[in-house]
Order: C-alpha cells, then structure tokens, then sequence
C-alpha cells in the first residue's frame, strides 16, 4: 500500500487546484511509530504532507458529520461503507463529496507489534509485507500479516463500495473467511458462562469513550451517558454503569456497525469492544441479509419496514 501515497497526492492537488473541494482529509504522519494522524488539508502545496500505508486505520468518515464544504476524502473499504450509512441517515450529501477510494490490504494492530518488545518502541517502517521495527534495545522484522488488526484479518470488503476516484487497482478480496467463529463461541455458552464472559471483557473499563469517540457512527449531539433529564446511566466505575453503556451503545450500532474497528483501536485498556458490535452484526445478516453500508439505495433493516420481515424473533 505505500504505493498508493503518489497517486494519492496526485488526485488530492488537482481536487484543490480545480476548486473542486474545499478540503481533502487524509493522514498525516504522527507523533509517535504506527500512529498515523488525521489531517485536514485545504491548500494544493500542502498535499505533500499525506502519507499512507498499514497505520492508516482510523476511520476517517468519523469527520464528515453535519460538514457544508465541499470534501475530498481518503477512503479505505470499511470507511466508505460508513460514509454510505452517513448519506442514507442524511448526515452528509453526496454531492459534497469527492471520494478517494484506497484498496486495502489490512491495518496493523500496533498492540502485537509491541508485546513483542521490552522497551518503547522508536521506529517501524513497512516494506514489501513486512514490518521493521526498533525498541530502545532490539531491532526485527516481523510478517505484517501476523500484525493485523482482527478485524482486518477476517475483512471481505477490502474495496471500496462507493469511490470517485481509485489510488489504486481493487485488490482481491478475501473469501473462504468465518467472520464469526468468535460469535459463535460466546453464542454456545451457558447464561452463567456468558455472564462471567462480559463481566471480565468490561472489568478494565475506564468510561472514558474513547469507543464512543472514534466510532463514525456515534454523532448524536448528546450522548445518552451525558443526559441529565432523565438520566440513563450512571457516571461511576460502577459494574452496573459500565455495562449499562457499552450494551446499549452496540444496540445504537445494530444494523450500521461495519466492524472497522475503531472501537478497539481507541481503547486505551485493550478491550475487544467489538464482542458486541460482532453479535449484532451477525443478527442482522442472519436475520434480514443485511450488511451495513454497501447501497445508498437501500436503509437498514431497523429504520424501515417490510411486509415479509421475520417475526419469529419477538414471540
């Protein structure tokens, strides 16, 4: 994928030279390794400050909600799956838009980069799929394909659905995958077992919403933990609270989550949010054959209405 950044560049100056866009919003390197950075650009010169490569994972739709400019923005597969739930629930038109669809290949997870290492790491640099990485005190080069984010490892949307104009050729997407194996796992277990379950998953639970935040899909312009009249939840490190939250945070995302990931990229503890997003997700293809953002014609199965939707499920 380090490919793509020229050709990147290149759609991005002459976007903003024709006046076409007000903005194109990419990635700038960041501050510390494999911790690329969102970035707005509005002048053509200022292009040559995007990047792109397996550090790219923040979904980047997350910025376009309730925008009136005229934007350009870099779009890998999942991202522009969200940008469609964005124009189907009328939270960006698409005629604002010029999308750069990125083909990708998968993100790095940076936490198994580094409990590999002892010491902090300084220095990682991606060349022809694998990864070169230095600490303070070590140097190896590891196979990306072992670094990736879970989510990118079972993703069979690589491509863009929905894209302006492409970075690259469309790669070929994965197949023979089982998405939901894990699902499956917590599905077979016993109430007590399932309890026990979510009960560790969410111990390391700070409330600091960091899931919320990154999520393109949480832009209501209050939050339900953040009402006071009436109040829906607690803001105590109470089991109860934080349980409250992030089940009822999912349930917001059932029928629109794209798994792409961000949840679990953002939280500082680890957790594997995506143990509730996943289940709704696997309900809605099972259910009603749906999968979040692939139509701008078509609105999820939870917001509409069909005289031949299953009813079994609320006996």
């Amino acid at each position: 994928m380090l490919a793509y950044i020229d050709k990147i560049k290149e759609i991005s100056g002459k976007l903003l030279k024709d006046g076409k866009v007000d903005m194109v919003i990419g990635f700038r390197k960041g501050s510390m390794p494999m911790m690329n950075e969102p970035c707005f650009v509005r002048e053509a010169a200022d292009v040559q400050n995007l990047v792109w490569d397996s550090n790219c994972g923040i979904n980047l739709a997350n910025y376009l909600a309730g925008r009136k400019e005229k934007i350009g923005i870099i779009a890998k597969g999942c991202d522009t799956r969200n940008i469609v739930t964005h124009i189907v629930e009328n939270k960006i038109k698409r005629d604002q838009l010029t999308i750069i669809g990125v083909p990708c290949k998968g993100m790095i997870d940076r936490r198994k980069v580094s409990e590999r290492f002892e010491k902090e790491i300084i220095e990682a640099e991606e060349k022809n799929g694998s990864v070169i990485v230095k600490s303070a005190d070590a140097e190896d080069t590891l196979k990306k394909e072992d670094l990736l984010q879970d989510n990118c490892s079972i993703c069979i949307h690589r491509n863009p659905v929905i894209y302006d104009e492409l970075a690259a050729d469309l790669v070929e997407e994965q197949k023979d995958v089982d998405r939901y194996a894990d699902v499956r796992k917590i599905e077979a277990m016993s109430a007590g077992e399932k309890w026990r379950y979510f009960e560790d998953l969410l111990a390391p639970c700070i409330r600091c919403y960091a899931c919320r935040n990154a999520c393109p899909l949480c832009y209501c312009p209050t939050c339900f933990v953040d009402e006071s009249q009436p109040q829906w939840v607690g803001k105590t490190l109470d089991p109860v609270d934080s349980r409250t939250f992030h089940f009822l945070r999912a349930y917001h995302c059932a029928g629109r989550c794209t798994d792409c990931g961000s949840c679990v990229r953002a939280c500082p503890m680890g957790i594997d949010v995506r143990a509730f997003t996943k289940k709704l997700e696997k309900d809605a293809l099972d259910l009603f054959g749906w999968e979040a953002g692939m139509s701008v014609e078509e609105r999820p199965p939870l917001d509409t209405f069909k005289p031949d939707d299953p009813e079994a499920f609320i006996k």
